[in-house]
């Protein structure tokens, strides 16, 4: 639930329903109308629980709140949605709260907080829903199959940590979080984000909330390094010129690190808003924040034996983090997929941080802001070991970008980050014919942009490579 749901739920009950109402559905927010069945209610239900959780309000109508009293015994049919109509059963609480309806009288809405499952759920016709951003939608064989495949590791952020209690914890801290959120009860907040349980704490109130969260995930950090140039290199002609890492909550890392981050960033001297050349940034604030911070809620923190890494260079910023993409991603367009949130528990409350938003939204905005400042689509790689993306700037001159083709940002951006490329991985990486990536590549090595190295045209192990 975003911050805004919290805050209108306590609101004095003549303003409830408006206030509710005029809240946008989310990932983790759906308005039912009173007269919903339970069928449709359970398949909402069902998504979130297939996703990330979130709260159902049902008694909302086009203009505020309808209520519920007038359903008579239909309200424990919505309230047993779950019960009767979801395998296995979805783990959602219901609760009344008072409303004044769109008559002037005294009357209820039924709110609806689902949990986040470590399994996949169907309902009674076998079918499996899942939210997406606003909507529920039910998925493909293929998409279930991998959903079932990737939910074995989005139930760590709530398992119980031995050895830790809520004395462990910073009540201060949490104290902060639930009064931004309207709340006057901490420890029932904590229990309805899945921080604590009948077991006692979980690792995700552990990574958020905990006075020393490194030493039960040693390496839950943040390492931000600063390149001379544009490569790595090794040894003793490594160009590594800063090294600082960031531990704490993951609050504390993200201020910490993106500070870090502001200040080492690429940057070049260009005409600023005063009419005086400046050293301005390369890439977009709003993108390589967003992948930092996807990097530090999304990551793998079963995985204990890597960190996050932000490297920056001269040209370009790059973000790693352990583990494969979560749930239906899709690595070669990220804004394409249907993903849900490997630490469920820790991307809800960053999101009521104002850390987080949707993941989808989020990815979709790097590319947006990248786009807008002219520069490649941010470059998605998975490895063995985890995901890197790269934000790289533009370093041609603008009159020669003119003359280039469509989609040679991104054949520059993927050169930089792997070296070379074979025709065949750029017809892939454009989305085109081979012919077309053929045609495209030779107008780019004409201008001097790439280069052509092999023994033959025809040598099976020629490829393609920056011209620097």
């Amino acid at each position: 639930m975003r911050v805004e749901v919290s805050q209108a739920l306590s609101e004095d009950p003549a303003n409830i329903g408006q206030a509710l109402r005029s809240i946008a559905e989310n990932q983790w927010y759906e308005r039912k109308s009173a007269r919903v069945s339970p069928r449709d209610l359970a398949n909402v239900e069902i998504a979130l629980a297939n996703a990330e959780g979130g709260t159902i309000v049902v008694g909302l109508g086009p203009d505020g709140a309808e209520g519920i009293d007038a359903q008579g015994q239909r309200i424990n049919d919505l309230r047993q949605a779950a019960i009767d109509h979801s395998q296995p059963l979805v783990r959602a609480h219901a609760r009344e709260v008072e409303c004044v309806n769109n008559s002037g009288e005294l009357d209820h809405l039924l709110v609806i907080e689902v949990e986040p499952s470590a399994v996949v759920h169907n309902n009674q016709r076998d079918e499996v829903y899942f939210r997406v951003g606003d909507e529920t939608r039910r998925l493909t064989f293929a998409q279930r199959q991998e959903l079932t495949y990737d939910k074995g590791q989005s139930v760590f952020d709530g398992t119980t940590v031995a050895d830790v209690s809520e004395d462990d914890l910073d009540w201060e801290r949490i104290y902060s979080w639930a009064e931004t959120l309207g709340t006057a009860d901490p420890e029932r907040l904590m229990r309805r984000r899945g921080l604590l349980n009948s077991e006692g704490v979980t690792a995700a109130a552990v990574l958020l909330f905990s006075k020393e969260p490194q030493v039960l995930f040693p390496n839950a950090y943040v390492r931000v390094l600063k390149f001379r140039g544009t490569e790595r290199q090794t040894g003793g002609r490594q160009q590594l010129v800063e090294d600082h890492a960031f531990d704490g909550t993951i609050d504390e890392i993200l201020i910490r690190s993106s500070d870090a981050i502001r200040e080492l960033q690429p940057t070049a001297r260009r005409l600023s808003a005063s009419g005086r050349f400046a050293p301005l940034p390369l890439i977009p604030e709003d993108a390589w924040l967003e992948s930092l911070v996807n990097a530090v809620v999304h990551r793998s923190y079963s995985l204990g034996g890597d960190h996050i890494r932000v490297e920056i260079f001269a040209d370009r910023i790059e973000v790693s983090n352990p583990g494969r993409f979560p749930g239906l991603a899709e690595a070669r367009d990220p804004r394409e997929a249907m993903r849900f949130a490997r630490n469920p528990r820790v991307a809800r409350v960053c999101t009521e941080q104002g850390w987080a938003q949707e993941l989808g939204e989020g990815i979709r905005r790097m590319f947006e802001e990248m786009a807008l400042f002219g520069l490649p689509a941010p470059l998605y790689q998975q490895t063995a070991g985890g995901v890197r993306v790269a934000l790289t700037a533009n370093a041609v001159d603008p009159q020669l970008a003119e003359q280039l083709p469509a989609g040679w940002q991104d054949v520059v951006a993927a050169l930089r980050q792997v070296g070379r490329l074979r025709t065949g991985e750029v017809a892939e990486l454009l989305g085109v014919t081979r012919p077309t990536a053929i045609r495209r590549l030779r107008q780019m090595a004409k201008l001097g942009v790439i280069e052509w190295i092999g023994r033959s045209d025809t040598d099976p192990n020629a490829f393609w490579a920056l011209n620097e």
